[in-house]
């Protein structure tokens, strides 16, 4: 099996040195993902927007390793401020409706004071599908 790194372009996985996901023959680890929209380095005040751009990254990494949300197995949710979670739950329920990941929720101190919430996940993409 060949593993693969994939980066969304964003200026952290350049100066920490690591991949937004590793593909590693069925299994795709995606990094802790927060809310920036790594094209512009822009971030949302909103904790559910930013929940929103978590996804959008995820989803858009996911694809290029040849899968979907559906195919999430474990996520992680971070957030610094516990009370935020849910808000962010109807966001959370529609990305994760038809995978249903086991899931688990943290309260933590994230690296910029901007971020509100970080979603880490880990998928298995499915023989059979097409893929």
């Amino acid at each position: 099996m060949t593993r693969r790194h994939l980066s969304t372009g964003s200026s952290f996985e350049e100066q920490i040195g690591y991949s937004r996901a590793v593909v590693d023959g069925d299994w795709v680890f995606v990094s802790g993902t927060t809310g920036f929209d790594y094209a512009s380095m822009t971030i949302s005040d909103d904790v559910v927007e930013q929940a929103e751009q978590c996804w959008r990254t995820i989803a858009r990494v996911l694809g290029e390793a040849g899968g979907s949300p559906a195919d999430v197995v474990r996520v992680r949710y971070l957030l610094p401020d516990a009370a935020d979670f849910e808000a962010c739950w109807p966001v959370l329920r529609r990305w994760t409706a038809e995978s249903r990941p086991a899931a688990t929720m943290m309260q933590v101190g994230l690296a910029d004071p901007r971020m509100r919430i970080e979603v880490e996940v880990t998928a298995r993409l499915r023989a059979g599908d097409g893929r």
